[in-house]
């Protein structure tokens, strides 16, 4: 007589501990989500040079527990009695409230600092961004190098080992035997997947990044355009692959210069916010012709300009927005703002869908702007390239 025993094992035990910290780094990311204005603006990542892991500030995150109150209340948590449905038991900011008004008497709130590594961070920040307006056009000149699993085979690396295959090849094996369950693997059941290198054509794009450089730029006005321009490249780097980034500098004139030195190098003196355009305007004549490329022109300034150059930085702007497929203005200026900063100007005189402007008076506002310029309208673009 063949005695069968069945049994049912509850293993979520054992997998407790994978489960909260999986649970808790979820967690962690959703605090970074609700945090990113403050965290995109960070001195300390935006000067990282290059760290792959970076340190941000997380308010506490306890889990719920009961805590022990040596009579400290009478009784177990019950009201006072001889409370009406409707009346009302306090006020947020009463200042009556027990506490209220005391200085140093309310307690602090404690943090701590999560490593987080640069990628992941990036990948929350950008998860949702893509360059807006995307097409294909009529000659796609980069060609992107990509892997596809072909075939499957006996024989190959161990590193190509399909294991799905591998067990059901064994269990099919076995059944065949009267044993149909995984056990005993031999040479015979490997299966490896055979991949090809295939070159596909994508649609080719490039960013121009124009930031003013002159004497108006203060050291919070010039930050705050590294910063946006620290994101902006590492999100075209992240979020696709065959991308161009050009970089100009100006003041009075205008100069292409590499990335080391449009992020570190400073200058001085006047404002002629025209130099910058018609050095874009000349770049993509000469080398990104619109019927073959995706362009994207960005400018940011603290709006101060030669009053008399303010007319022809419409006309080139106008001009700019008909062959690109977005132009983006950033003015960072803290309080009032004047008349004749370029803002006003643009604000009257520049009427296209694809000109989209952002005004910056903080730190929280970089975040906001990278949303702002990088939304994507149609949702099929960003995989495009």
């Amino acid at each position: 007589m063949n005695v069968v025993s069945i049994s049912k094992a509850d293993w979520s035990l054992h997998r407790k501990g994978l489960m909260d910290q999986h649970r808790h780094n979820e967690r962690i990311k959703e605090a970074i989500r609700q945090n990113l204005h403050d965290i995109v603006s960070r001195e300390d990542i935006i000067l990282s040079d290059g760290k792959t892991v970076v340190k941000i500030p997380i308010r506490s995150l306890e889990e719920y527990k009961f805590r022990f109150d040596p009579g400290k209340h009478e009784g177990v948590g019950q009201g006072q009695g001889g409370s009406n449905v409707g009346d009302v038991i306090g006020r947020a900011g009463d200042e009556s409230a027990p506490g209220a008004g005391q200085a140093g008497s309310d307690p602090g709130y404690d943090y701590y600092e999560a490593e987080v590594e640069l990628e992941d961070l990036a990948a929350l920040i950008f998860e949702d961004l893509g360059l807006p307006n995307l097409e294909e056009k009529r000659s796609q000149k980069l060609a992107a190098e990509t892997i596809r699993f072909s075939d499957i085979r006996r024989h190959g690396i161990y590193s190509n080992l399909d294991k799905r295959r591998t067990i059901l090849q064994n269990i099919k094996r076995n059944a065949m035997r009267g044993v149909p369950r995984f056990h005993g693997i031999r040479n015979e059941d490997l299966r490896f997947k055979t991949w090809e290198q295939e070159v596909r054509h994508e649609s080719s794009a490039v960013v121009i990044a124009m930031m003013d450089v002159s004497g108006s730029m203060g050291e919070f006005e010039k930050y705050i355009a590294r910063s946006f321009y620290f994101w902006m490249v590492r999100f075209l780097r992240t979020k696709y692959q065959n991308v161009e980034i050009v970089f100009i500098s100006h003041h009075t004139e205008a100069k292409e210069v590499t990335e080391q030195e449009f992020f570190t190098k400073g200058e001085s003196g006047g404002t002629k916010v025209s130099s910058a355009y018609q050095l874009a305007y000349d770049i993509i004549q000469q080398r990104y012709p619109p019927s073959e490329w995706n362009i994207y022109p960005f400018h940011f300034s603290d709006g101060d300009n030669m009053f008399s150059d303010n007319r022809q930085c419409v006309e080139l702007v106008k001009r700019l927005t008909e062959i690109c497929n977005l132009f983006g203005y950033g003015q960072i200026k803290q309080g009032w703002y004047p008349a004749g900063t370029l803002m006003s100007v643009f604000s009257q005189e520049v009427e296209s869908d694809k000109f989209v402007a952002v005004t910056i008076e903080d730190k929280e506002d970089v975040y906001p702007a990278l949303r702002k310029f990088f939304s994507v309208r149609d949702r099929a673009a960003v995989e495009t390239l």
